[in-house]
């Protein structure tokens, strides 16, 4: 005997959908997923700050070494107690007068990825290698203001 669909009414009639428990299975498992991920997210983000950081930091000394270069070499005079180093970051970027024209070290000081500042902290050739103030006479090497630690163990401001 076949129906109005031309089915016999003895086939079993197959209905596709998910049944609620494949369902809580499937979210159970995209959740465990998304609970893994989000640590390696986090590891990454913080990875790529400190390669950020890192090279914020290789770009300052470089120019500090730049400017330290050029003073010795007579391209312009500097302060007798300040080792020929600059008195400031903002000489980096301001330039110095060498010949008529203006030489700048740094196009700007970079925002420190850690803080989300564009301050840093500043060691004088004067200073000691452990302090933890500026003493103000010239800008000999810079660091992360930074209380964090890094994910290979040392703090931010050591580097």
């Amino acid at each position: 005997m076949l129906n109005g669909k031309g089915h016999s009414a003895k086939q079993w009639h197959t209905q596709t959908g998910v049944t609620l428990v494949e369902l809580i299975v499937v979210v159970g498992i995209i959740a465990l997923l998304a609970t893994a991920a989000i640590p390696v997210t986090r590891w990454q983000i913080k990875r790529t700050k400190e390669r950020e950081l890192r090279a914020d930091l290789w770009e300052m000394r470089h120019a500090i070494d730049e400017y330290k270069d050029a003073a010795e070499r007579g391209a312009f005079q500097t302060k007798v107690d300040s080792f020929n180093y600059p008195p400031d970051l903002d000489t980096l970027v301001n330039g110095v007068d060498v010949d008529d024209k203006k030489v700048k070290f740094l196009r700007k000081i970079p925002r420190d990825p850690m803080t989300g500042e564009s301050e840093w902290l500043l060691r004088s050739m004067q200073d000691d290698a452990d302090a933890t103030s500026w003493g103000s006479q010239n800008v000999f090497d810079v660091h992360s203001k930074s209380i964090g630690t890094a994910l290979d163990g040392t703090k931010y401001s050591t580097w």
